[in-house]
Formats: C-alpha cells, sequence, structure tokens
C-alpha cells in the first residue's frame, strides 16, 4: 500500500467482554428463631434455598419458643441466597442453623466468607454469644444486627454492645429482616467492613 492509498475501511469494533460479577460469600449468623431465615428470603434475588424442618414435640422441649410461639420450623442445615450488589459484584448469601447442635456444620458453611452478619434479638441476647465468640475467634469481620421484632427493641445500641463485649470496631445496627431494603443496607455494613479490613 502506497502512502497515496486511501486506507480500508474498518469494521465495526468487537464488543467489549463483560465480565461476570465477583462472587463474594457472606454468612448470616444467629440464634435459634432470631431472623436469619426471613432475611436470606427478603433479600435473595432467586427462590431462597432453606432446609426448613417441623418443629417436633422433642426439639420443642430443647428450642426455647417463648419468644418465638409461633414458629414452626427450624433450619436444620443452611438457608441459600444470593444478591447482586452492582454490575460487579454479587454477594452468596449462607444462613447459619441456630441451635447448638447443629454447630459442627458452622466450619463448611463458613468456610471462604469475607465477612458475618450476627443477627440478635435484644430479648435473648445469650443466645447469640456463640455466634459473636465464633467470628471472634476465626479473625472474620462481622457486625451485629439488633433485629427490631414488632418494629420495636428492647434495648439501647450501646446497651446491647457492653452487654455483647465487641469492641468499637465491629458495628452495632439496628435493621428489620421482614425488609429487603433495611436487609440490603445491613449487608452492605459488613461488605464495607470486610473491604476495610482486606485494605488494611
Amino acid at each position: 500500500m502506497t502512502p497515496t492509498e486511501p486506507l480500508p475501511a474498518r469494521g465495526p469494533a468487537a464488543p467489549a467482554a463483560v465480565r461476570p460479577p465477583l462472587p463474594v460469600k457472606m454468612v448470616i449468623a444467629g440464634g435459634f428463631g432470631v431472623g436469619k431465615t426471613t432475611a436470606v428470603g427478603a433479600i435473595s434475588e432467586i427462590e431462597p434455598l432453606t432446609t426448613e424442618a417441623s418443629i417436633t414435640e422433642v426439639a420443642a422441649g430443647v428450642d426455647d419458643l417463648t419468644h418465638t410461639p409461633r414458629k414452626t420450623t427450624t433450619t436444620v442445615a443452611m438457608d441459600f441466597g444470593c444478591l447482586t450488589i452492582d454490575p460487579t459484584l454479587k454477594l452468596y448469601l449462607f444462613g447459619t442453623p441456630g441451635q447448638e447442635r447443629f454447630g459442627f456444620m458452622w466450619d463448611d458453611i463458613v468456610e471462604g466468607a469475607v465477612g458475618a452478619l450476627v443477627i440478635v434479638d435484644t430479648r435473648r441476647l445469650d443466645d447469640c454469644y456463640a455466634a459473636v465468640d465464633y467470628f471472634e475467634h476465626k479473625g472474620i469481620p462481622f457486625a451485629v444486627a439488633v433485629n427490631a421484632f414488632d418494629g420495636t427493641v428492647e434495648h439501647a445500641l450501646e446497651e446491647v454492645r457492653w452487654a455483647l463485649d465487641v469492641s468499637a470496631g465491629v458495628p452495632v445496627v439496628v435493621f428489620d429482616a421482614r425488609e429487603r431494603g433495611s436487609v440490603r443496607d445491613t449487608l452492605l455494613v459488613v461488605l464495607e467492613l470486610a473491604l476495610a479490613r482486606s485494605e488494611s
């Protein structure tokens, strides 16, 4: 081709490859009947996978139903759902069983998680101590979310922080496990905490 010859016309540019969103694993934990399954169901963009089983008379004698008298099922393995945060990031949510007798599953469920949300019922703070201790021991970033049952909480957040003996670096927030927007905002608190931890 000589300098005087016109350049050949270029065809249309090939479309840029669209990268799939980065998969990020997050755990939702807490005691029995605090709202873990409800939270996953409220936020998941797919039909959540649950492993609910009916509460038998034997289980009712073991699990305290005082504050959850209408609860007829319980998670016996895990809950699973997902949420696309933006085109670059997708959360995969794993809910743990709340009873201590299923604690042997936690290591497998939690493996690979960037962070955790520990849901608490202020009427039964004792039920979430095991989850708080677990994530502190594992060094996994976590936030505490006080579920506003009936739109109210029994104690101020600073009282909850004191009772759980969590450090100032652990966010303690109020949320409603039934409300999609509230669950999303709370999960973003955990995600931001995990990102900050990875950059430090």
